[in-house]
């Protein structure tokens, strides 16, 4: 068998801190740590445990990375009503900082990291009749009204960046009736476009304004049936493309039009799912289960790099998919 200087050509180095950047297979020894540690690429995806939300809720306004991310207003997990409550993440710790200007849950949400947020829509009651359209930016430090959604509506997924989003679908009143409706906002003020093939409510969203994914939902026949159809955006319209493995509503998405998750979410039956789905551009294959099953996370991130946040509880659960970089930590045990 060769040795490990024999395929690298050194010894294990002896280091005070961690390479920059280590290439796959290579091992070190961290003298500040005192452990040997290696770097590898993963082959399939996994959940870990990440940091607790302070306040236990669901169906916020999310967006950003697994290291900078944000959920805004939401339901409150186990005690009626909707909150204002925004939080970030760093990766390790969320951070309570200002409060939406308008308390609502159901709330979609775009932007890449936790500085540069938008969120838009959601219901301002408990009977889901208080559809708003109120969107608001986020600068990095508080909380900006600008020009409304042209529908008001509850449950759009979303997508895409502050000054470049998407709004998906989505419940309008009364009686939270399943809407296609799309709408594109470029910095300042939303466009209405071109329709989902098939309206539904409290789906999941991947991508950017210009390349996006919807998936799953509540169709309007009946209302209340859980869709597994996917669609897919190429800026000016809407095309039906493989469906999901799993009919659901209510779940948590991230990632992009060719690479994106989905989990978290309520069905039939069981009402809660574990399950969770990885799209490759061309259809779903189901992957490694969360840990606790929920419904209404948060999903912030990539495929590679993602986080489901308030799904049960104020639990939180992180996503390194296949591709990712890990460091690992070697024992005796």
């Amino acid at each position: 068998m060769a040795t490990y200087k024999e395929i690298y050509g050194s010894t294990i180095e002896v280091v005070t801190s961690d390479p920059e950047n280590p290439v796959t297979g290579q091992v070190w020894y961290n003298s500040t740590d005192n452990v040997v540690k290696g770097f590898a690429i993963t082959t399939a995806g996994s959940w870990s445990t990440g940091g607790s939300l302070n306040t236990a809720k669901y169906s916020s306004g999310s967006a950003g990375t697994q290291t900078s991310g944000m959920v805004a207003g939401g339901r409150l997990s186990g005690t009626p009503g909707q909150t204002a409550t925004v939080e970030q993440y760093n990766g390790s710790a969320w951070t309570e900082v200002s409060d939406l200007n308008t308390t609502r849950n159901q709330i979609g949400g775009a932007g890449v990291d936790n500085t540069s947020v938008l969120v838009y829509g959601g219901d301002t009651t408990e009977t889901s009749t208080g559809q708003t359209a109120v969107t608001e930016s986020w600068n990095g430090s508080a909380w900006t009204e600008v020009n409304d959604l042209n529908t008001a509506r509850q449950g759009p997924a979303g997508a895409g960046t502050q000054t470049a989003a998407i709004s998906l679908g989505g419940a309008t009143a009364p009686g939270g009736q399943p809407t296609g409706v799309t709408e594109l906002w470029n910095g300042t003020s939303w466009t209405e476009v071109n329709d989902l093939n098939i309206g539904r409510r409290f789906m999941g969203g991947a991508g950017t304004s210009t390349a996006a994914l919807g998936m799953g939902g509540n169709g309007s026949s009946p209302i209340d049936v859980q869709q597994a159809l996917t669609e897919s955006w190429n800026g000016t319209s809407w095309t039906e493309v493989n469906d999901m493995n799993i009919t659901r509503t209510q779940m948590a998405s991230f990632g992009t039009q060719t690479a994106a998750i989905v989990s978290s979410a309520s069905t039939a039956t069981p009402p809660t799912r574990v399950n969770t789905e990885e799209w490759n551009g061309t259809s779903w294959s189901e992957t490694t289960d969360m840990s606790i099953p929920g419904f209404a996370g948060n999903g912030i991130g990539s495929a590679t790099a993602g986080l489901v946040g308030g799904s049960s509880g104020s639990a939180n659960e992180e996503w390194l998919g296949p591709g990712a970089s890990v460091t690992y930590t070697f024992t005796d045990s």
